[in-house]
């Protein structure tokens, strides 16, 4: 697994990470515990986003839900590939 740092995430990969996902952005943040505003601040920046625990929830939301931060992008991990193609085997209760 290729991991980017985690104090070099831009807002533009959070966003793409959501939209790989097929997440709202009312979901990502309510999951994280934040304001839905926080994290369109997040996805706004174009720059490194500044290590915080409210960033690292978004990232954790995101990472648990099968996304992996590359360097310069991000991609699906196997679990989130595999669910995407034959549908989730469990219901998430």
């Amino acid at each position: 697994m290729i991991e980017k740092d985690q104090n070099t995430i831009t807002g533009r990969q959070l966003a793409a990470a959501r939209v790989l996902l097929g997440l709202f952005q009312s979901e990502v943040a309510s999951w994280a515990n934040i304001s839905e505003s926080t994290l369109k601040r997040f996805e706004a920046e174009k720059k490194p986003i500044a290590m915080s625990n409210n960033f690292l929830a978004v990232k954790r939301v995101l990472e648990e839900k099968g996304v992996e931060f590359t360097e310069g992008g991000v991609r699906l991990g196997w679990g989130a590939r595999f669910e995407k193609a034959f549908g989730s085997l469990a219901k998430d209760s």
